[in-house]
C-alpha cells in the first residue's frame, strides 16, 4: 500500500509531463522498478503499451492542424517498424551505451534550448519524408531497448534540428503511439507483458496528460521552449546519476 501510495501520484505527474511539453514517459520504467518492486523485463513491456493512451492526447491538435498529421505520418511509420525490431532484440543487447548517448543528446539539447533564440521566428522546414521515416525508425528502436516511450529521444533531435516547436512537441506526443503498438504485441508474445498493471499505469498518464496539455496551453513559445529545456537537463542529469549508479 505505502509503495502505490508513492508511484500512483508519480505516474500521474509523468502523464502531466507527457500532455506539457512530450517528455515524462522516460520515469515510468524507474518509478515501476523502484517505487513498484516490479522486475526490469515486466516494467518495461508494461510501460510500451501503457504508452498508447497519452498518446491520445496529440489528437485533438493534430485534428486541428492537418498539416501537422502529414507531416508526422512518416515518423509514425518509421517508429511502427523500428519499435518491432527494438523490443525484439531488447535482450541482446546492452543499454548502458544508449543510455549514455541519449544522456549526451538530451544534455546538449537543454543546454542549447535555454539560449535566447526565437523558435518562432528561426525555425527550419519540415523535414523530408524519407528524413522523418529514418528518423522514426531510429527513435522507435531506441526507444523499445529502452522502455522510454519516444519523446525523450525524438524531441531533443527536432529542436537540435530546428523544427517548429509546436511540431517537435506534437510529434513527442504522437510517436508514443506506434512504439506502445509494435513493442507491447512483441513482449505479449513472449509473455512479459502485464496487462493489468499497463492499462492502469495508462489510464493515469491518460489523465495527467489532459491536465498538463490544459496547463502547457496558457504558455507562450518562449515560456515552453525554457519549460522543455530545462525538463530535458533534468532528465540528462537524471541519466547521469542512473549511469554512476
Amino acid at each position: 500500500m505505502a509503495s502505490a501510495a508513492l508511484m500512483l501520484p508519480a505516474i500521474l505527474l509523468t502523464g502531466a509531463l507527457i500532455g506539457a511539453c512530450g517528455i515524462g514517459g522516460v520515469l515510468l520504467v524507474p518509478i515501476l522498478t523502484h517505487l513498484g518492486g516490479i522486475p526490469l523485463p515486466q516494467a518495461i513491456a508494461a510501460a510500451s503499451l501503457s504508452f498508447a493512451l497519452p498518446a491520445l492526447v496529440a489528437l485533438g491538435p493534430m485534428r486541428r492542424q492537418p498539416e501537422l498529421l502529414q507531416a508526422c505520418l512518416p515518423l509514425l511509420g518509421g517508429a511502427l517498424l523500428g519499435a518491432a525490431g527494438g523490443a525484439l532484440t531488447v535482450h541482446l543487447l546492452s543499454a548502458g551505451s544508449l543510455m549514455f548517448g541519449v544522456m549526451s543528446l538530451v544534455l546538449f539539447a537543454g543546454w542549447r534550448g535555454l539560449r535566447p533564440l526565437d523558435i518562432a521566428a528561426q525555425a527550419a522546414a519540415f523535414l523530408s519524408v524519407r528524413s522523418l521515416f529514418i528518423l522514426g525508425a531510429l527513435i522507435g528502436f531506441g526507444s523499445a531497448l529502452t522502455g522510454t516511450g519516444g519523446p525523450v529521444l525524438i524531441l531533443p533531435l527536432l529542436m537540435l534540428m530546428r523544427q517548429p516547436l509546436p511540431f517537435a512537441v506534437l510529434a513527442a506526443q504522437a510517436i508514443q503511439f506506434p512504439i506502445a503498438l509494435a513493442s507491447s504485441t512483441v513482449h505479449a508474445l513472449e509473455g512479459r507483458l502485464d496487462i493489468k498493471l499497463a492499462l492502469i499505469c495508462g489510464v493515469l498518464m491518460l489523465l495527467g496528460s489532459f491536465a498538463g496539455q490544459r496547463a502547457a496551453a496558457a504558455l507562450n513559445v518562449a515560456q515552453l521552449q525554457r519549460m522543455v529545456a530545462l525538463l530535458l537537463l533534468a532528465v540528462g542529469l537524471w541519466f547521469g546519476w542512473l549511469l554512476l549508479n
